[in-house]
């Protein structure tokens, strides 16, 4: 069993985990992070949850060190990220991420980042840049040793307010190998704003944000 340190205030943490559902959960103002998936979990998936008002919003991977995360593999899909979300939405250490039709509502330093050669494919989400500052969605420091080990795709996804995405030259990420089970279908970018209007905690109400 891994002891939990005094700096480990994450509001939900996946420590070797695998085949894991997080669903329709409402995160914010937290202590550490939002949501972090660590030390060799698998085959998790991130999805109707809403993420607002915080620093570091997701992390996959434990550090930069722990190599067993190359196996790592996580969905995160139809969930609305904002507004006042400033980083790691997610960040992706030396793992496999698939993001697929997410609200991206703006961000303040970078909505995905990585490091020690991630891979991702961002499928048709939606991201809205900030009024001011930054509008890139994705952010790599150049003081990496891994270099130009990323596999950085953007297929189908749009981009509004200026929002740009910075992809890996040459690179094509391909499908994660979902078992039958797994699968599910990626639908136009055009219906992310209704497909994540009921992201979050479930509310018996006929009221929406919509």
């Amino acid at each position: 069993m891994i002891p939990l340190g005094e700096v480990d205030g994450d509001a939900v943490r996946l420590v070797t985990a695998s085949k894991i559902w997080i669903d329709h959960n409402t995160l914010y103002d937290c202590q550490d992070g939002l949501l972090d998936v660590t030390r060799g979990s698998i085959d998790v998936t991130i999805s109707n949850n809403w993420f607002r008002n915080h620093d570091k919003v997701m992390l996959l991977g434990h550090d930069d060190g722990y190599v067993r995360d190359q196996n790592m593999k996580v969905t995160v899909v139809y969930n609305h990220f904002g507004p006042n979300c400033n980083q790691r939405m997610p960040r992706i250490r030396h793992g496999y991420a698939h993001v697929a039709n997410n609200l991206y509502q703006g961000w303040v330093q970078y909505a995905i980042s990585g490091s020690m050669g991630p891979s991702l494919k961002s499928e048709a989400n939606l991201f809205i840049a900030p009024t001011t500052g930054s509008k890139e969605v994705t952010w790599r420091n150049a003081t990496y040793k891994d270099g130009d080990k990323w596999e950085f795709y953007s297929v189908r996804d749009a981009f509004e307010n200026g929002a740009s995405f910075k992809v890996t030259k040459g690179g094509r990420v391909p499908k994660p190998n979902y078992s039958k089970e797994q699968y599910f279908n990626v639908v136009d970018v055009k219906s992310v704003r209704s497909l994540t209007c009921w992201s979050g905690t479930l509310r018996c109400s006929k009221t929406s944000r919509c």
